[in-house]
């Protein structure tokens, strides 16, 4: 099998526009949730959110272009511009051998909305010919395939909160099985409107802790009430070892292992099984390592977080043999498709600069989640080996492992 690496990686969320200062904020604890602007909130029960703050999508996009695309897709691009340029591609790569696999929960959320409502007071006539071919989640890949003449495969995930970690795996499988020597994995979320937060809140699935926004999302916390939604983009990419190697491309990471599996338990409430098999596959693939960093989902939901903790005690064999384990959650919010891509880039540029970011709002220990989880500040550590986990609605469950390069 044809080995895996990680040449170039870019992220934009609610703490930054670009990876060094978005780490350099989750690292600090600083929090970006905050009351929402995007909408009128009165009549919600949940008012806060991670908004990606300081975005002009004129800077990634022509300025008449921009209606074109929804803003997931305009994050997309962002994260996908810095990946492309921090991978400093030569210009012999072979474009039909470079791929793209990219991923978002919900996709043009906003623009689905937006058209729904010119539809009922406007009529049929009204709507924006660019609605479709802006709101498709495909249409992510679409357009940065565009902007970088990327004509090898183009692939898709939508997979709700797994979405970002499934195109990771998707990612390396197809250049294992020599379908491409170069792929983008790319996922982007922006879900934060009206209808998005009416609809995770009719669910009771998202925290009200409306009144202190920085400390509502609590992974692993014992008052933990809920997710925040969050909204960003990452992008990483993917590049056989040897090709990588011979232009003298930097390596941060070689992908070692992942897993994935279903729940077949319930549309929403995740089983403690499902998680741990598509642990224990990535674990297994890569040669069951030491792990020495689990970036955890960590949800800030009482199940999730609960679910979680027993599944990593019972793959390493007891707490005492768990690694420390985390959540950048609570400072960026649930990014929903994008949280795996972000939390993989998160989780390499940890083991890059040897610190475990903290899992930040942790006050109140919870018995049910008694692993190490880095509470409040972040930790020096010699990183070589860690695991990124994402779960999603309808049991759909990914795990990634990456090993860093010497």
């Amino acid at each position: 099998m044809r080995r895996v690496v990680v040449t170039g990686m870019g992220m934009i969320n609610a703490v930054g526009n670009d990876k060094e200062s978005s780490f350099k904020a989750i690292c600090e604890g600083e929090c970006g949730i905050d009351t929402i602007t995007f909408f009128d909130i009165e009549a919600h029960s949940a008012k806060i959110a991670g908004e990606v703050k300081n975005f002009d999508p004129a800077t990634v996009m022509e300025p008449k272009e921009v209606k074109k695309a929804d803003r997931f897709i305009h994050l997309g691009l962002k994260a996908a511009q810095e990946a492309m340029a921090d991978a400093n591609l030569t210009p012999d790569i072979d474009m039909e051998r470079f791929g793209i696999s990219a991923a978002s929960g919900i996709g043009g959320l906003p623009s689905i909305e937006k058209n729904s409502i010119i539809l009922e007071k406007r009529g049929p006539r009204r709507i924006s010919p660019f609605f479709i071919p802006g709101a498709l989640v495909n249409m992510l890949g679409g357009f940065v395939t565009i902007e970088h003449g990327i004509k090898g495969p183009n692939l898709s995930a939508v997979t709700a909160c797994a979405a970002g970690t499934h195109a990771i795996s998707e990612a390396a499988k197809t250049i294992m099985t020599n379908g491409a020597e170069q792929m983008l994995a790319v996922a982007a979320e922006s879900a934060i409107t009206g209808v998005g937060i009416g609809g995770f809140a009719s669910m009771k699935a998202l925290s009200t802790r409306n009144d202190d926004p920085k400390k509502a999302s609590r992974p692993f916390d014992a008052e933990r009430d809920g997710f925040v939604m969050g909204e960003g983009a990452a992008a990483l990419v993917l590049e056989e070892y040897e090709s990588a190697k011979a232009r003298g491309a930097r390596i941060y990471a070689e992908v070692i292992g992942f897993g994935e599996s279903g729940d077949a338990n319930h549309i929403t409430t995740p089983s403690q099984d499902g998680p741990l098999r598509a642990m224990k596959a990535a674990y297994l693939m890569a040669g069951s390592p030491k792990v020495d960093y689990i970036n955890a989902h960590g949800t800030s939901t009482p199940v999730n977080d609960k679910n979680e903790t027993a599944a990593v005690k019972t793959l390493f064999g007891g707490k005492e043999n768990c690694p420390p384990i985390s959540s950048i959650k609570g400072q960026i919010g649930h990014c929903l498709g994008a949280a795996g891509g972000i939390e993989a880039v998160v989780s390499i540029m940890a083991m890059r600069d040897g610190i475990i970011p903290p899992t930040i709002n942790y006050e109140n220990p919870d018995e049910n989640c008694d692993l190490d989880i880095v509470p409040n500040a972040a930790r020096k550590a010699d990183l070589n080996v860690i695991m990124s986990n994402s779960f999603g609605f309808g049991g759909t469950n990914g795990a990634v492992i990456f090993k860093k390069y010497e």
